[in-house]
């Protein structure tokens, strides 16, 4: 999975950055999952990967290239402020199940 920055913008007035990223999936033949790419990003752009809310991402018929948009928050916070609730759960790792009978 190779993942590529076409455009970063700083938008100061909502602290954030907005991006539009590319990954290439030769590889591994499907589109890699929502947290792979959120975790590539922030490496990328060296921040946390709980600030980045990835908000489109999806593959182009008959490529092997997804294109999306993503949001780089400069807190927590300010990304709760702002972006709808639906995008935040997306953008949460899914939680591991209990074991039952463990408390």
């Amino acid at each position: 999975m190779e993942v590529e920055i076409l455009t970063e913008n700083e938008n100061p007035l909502l602290k954030r950055k907005e991006i539009v990223f590319q990954v290439g999936h030769d590889k591994t033949g499907s589109t890699p999952p929502r947290m792979e790419v959120k975790n590539a990003i922030a490496k990328i752009l060296k921040t946390d990967a709980n600030l980045v809310f990835i908000k489109k991402f999806e593959t182009k018929t008959g490529t092997r290239k997804a294109v999306g948009t993503a949001n780089v928050y400069d807190s927590l916070e300010q990304a709760k402020l702002i972006e709808p609730e639906y995008i935040v759960n997306r953008n949460i790792p899914p939680e591991k199940p209990k074991e039952e009978g463990k408390e």
